[in-house]
């Protein structure tokens, strides 16, 4: 697989340069008080959500096919880590970070490998029902975490509501200043986006939240009333392995942690970027972001921090900014490598009550209620799956949510093969032709059925198929003489389905009704007629509906009486139909 550099920068237009630099330096105010305050959520050090938009970001920007996709810490991985690593090792502690950094190039690994040998098409296996549902109960656990941060009570024991339950007398003498300061902050980050939404223009309001929040807390020694984050390392990070001690035991461990996170970047990296390329009318490479995703991990693992993943937000930041290439992206990280190198001892005064509030407030935004109503609204049987998914997750935790909520995935995707929607066709007076519902046993001339299958046949839908085709012979008013399977939709038949259409149609042919088929788009699924034909050589298959018709009309006729032809003159009744070769 050829891996093109800059592809997600150039071609670019100089006149698009000074938006595309606005836009990262837009990135940059308003994502990094929201990567820090991934890092509460995640159990890492502060400066490590700094570092995902360092050099993860820049080797993203630089391999990417996607112009568009932003990537750095997201919420759902953050909170997959946490929930994963809990038990393991102590949150913000060396072997927590060293274990984090692990998990990032198990991630980059395994995305490589998924686009290697194809995998990607697994992204489109984590339906949007059950992926609104999944970071609906994410951010109401993430939202809870924070209030209860505020409040005290130590995220590490934060795996369910019931922990939270049990522990709830710690809300009862909660740290005012704290709550105070939390309080501001949202308050400031509110108005900012109501001012954004009244002017269209884009407030750092979380920026300016965090520098006064920094302020206060110099100018009024906050330090000693309240928890403030302390000591930050200037400069960049160490490049090196993570130090662990390498086991098969750890791996075994990792290993179902970084397998629901790459299911999670699968489907948010691939949903994101085909979203943002649909819109400009652009082409990207799913296999080729796969791998640039993974290098990007393996810059997380080996730079100090956690596993990286493309983020809507942002790069939704990105876009409405201006940004039309991954040249803001590239200007964002030098803006993240100034703060870094200048500006890191003003971030130790800042209190932690205001990453709680930046989390709570991240909280409430995948929080997609008005989603949820729409999926009730339009699909109630989907609603309840995605409900299932939230209550899993905020119940249960994050990791189980997400395997539930891929087991979920598939068990819709079956039912939809399972149950298809078939149907019986007629033409009407205008010579159109028109589905009508399997109870209306219509016929399109009498003693004439005509039944499509709307699905590739499999094992799971071979014997639903056979009971609706007997019943349609079963109820038919005049009695059925020819029943035609319209196969136009069908595009794999299996050997279950084939054995059991061989016997279905040797049943039909034993109680007198006669069994052909069709195909109208014959071009497209040659190999479902070759499967029929390989398995029922002795049955018609016609490439119209019309000549369907026009054959049964002709076998009611009556043999004229006439002197018998010579043998060699003699056809078959597949010669009535005229019947068409692949």
């Amino acid at each position: 697989m050829k891996i093109v550099p800059f592809a997600g920068i150039l071609p670019l237009r100089a006149g698009q340069i000074p938006a595309e630099i606005l836009g990262g330096v837009t990135l940059a105010t308003l994502a990094v008080p929201t990567v820090m305050g991934y890092t509460r959520i995640a159990g890492t050090p502060v400066i490590t959500g700094l570092y995902t938009m360092l050099i993860p970001a820049l080797l993203f920007a630089l391999l990417s096919s996607s112009r568009h996709l932003v990537v750095s810490a997201d919420s759902a991985t953050a909170a997959i880590l946490a929930t994963g690593l809990a038990g393991l090792a102590a949150q913000g502690g060396t072997d927590y970070l060293a274990l984090a950094g692990l998990l990032a190039l198990m991630v980059g690994a395994g995305l490589i490998l998924s686009a290697v040998i194809g995998l990607g098409f697994m992204a489109d296996f984590l339906s949007r029902t059950v992926l609104v549902g999944f970071l609906t109960g994410v951010g109401i656990q993430i939202a809870l975490r924070a209030v209860s941060e505020i409040f005290g009570l130590p995220a590490p024991d934060l795996d369910s509501i019931a922990t939270i339950w049990a522990q709830r007398h710690k809300f009862e003498n909660p740290n005012l200043a704290a709550l105070a300061v939390a309080g501001a902050v949202v308050v400031v980050i509110l108005a900012g986006r109501m001012i954004e939404k009244r002017t269209g223009r884009a407030i750092p309001a979380a920026l300016i939240a965090v520098i006064g929040a920094i302020a206060a807390s110099w100018a009024l020694d906050l330090g000693t009333v309240l928890p403030v984050v302390g000591d930050v390392p200037a400069g960049l990070p160490d490049v090196s392995l993570p130090r662990v001690a390498w086991s098969f035991r750890l791996v075994r461990d990792l290993v179902p942690i970084a397998l629901v996170m790459i299911i999670v970047i699968l489907a948010q990296s691939s949903a994101t970027a085909r979203a943002y390329a649909q819109k400009n009318g652009e082409r990207f490479d799913q296999s080729r972001d796969l791998i640039a995703l993974g290098v990007a991990n393996f810059g997380a693992g080996l730079s100090g921090t956690f596993v990286v993943n493309g983020s809507p937000t942002q790069t939704e930041m990105v876009y409405s900014a201006g940004g039309r290439s991954q040249l803001a992206l590239v200007s964002a990280t030098l803006v993240v490598l100034c703060v870094l190198l200048f500006l890191t001892r003003p971030l130790a005064l800042m209190p932690e009550a205001v990453l709680s509030a930046v989390v709570f407030l991240i909280g409430l935004k995948l929080i997609d209620i008005r989603g949820m109503r729409e999926i009730r609204r339009k699909r109630p049987a989907e609603y309840r799956i995605a409900l299932l998914t939230t209550a899993v997750v905020v119940l249960i935790g994050v990791e189980e949510g997400i395997i539930l909520a891929v087991v979920l995935s598939l068990i819709v995707h079956t039912r939809h093969g399972y149950q298809p929607q078939n149907y019986l066709l007629i033409r009407n007076r205008k010579d159109h032709w028109h589905a009508r519902p399997l109870s209306s046993n219509e016929q399109e001339a009498p003693g004439l059925a005509i039944y499509r299958f709307s699905h590739g046949m499999y094992y799971a839908n071979a014997e639903r198929m056979k009971e609706e085709i007997e019943g349609i012979a079963r109820q038919a008013t005049p009695r059925l003489r020819w029943l035609c399977i319209d196969v136009s939709s069908v595009d794999d038949i299996d050997f279950t389905a084939s054995e059991t259409l061989a016997e279905l149609v040797a049943g039909l042919e034993k109680s007198g009704v006669h069994v052909v088929f069709v195909q109208e788009v014959h071009h497209v699924n040659a190999r479902t007629r070759q499967q029929v034909e390989e398995r029922l050589p002795e049955q018609m298959f016609f490439k119209s509906l019309d000549k369907v018709v026009t054959a049964y009309k002709r076998s009611l006729m009556p043999a004229p009486v006439a002197e018998p032809p010579p043998a060699a003159a003699v056809g078959s009744l597949r010669d009535i139909g005229e019947p068409e070769t692949p």
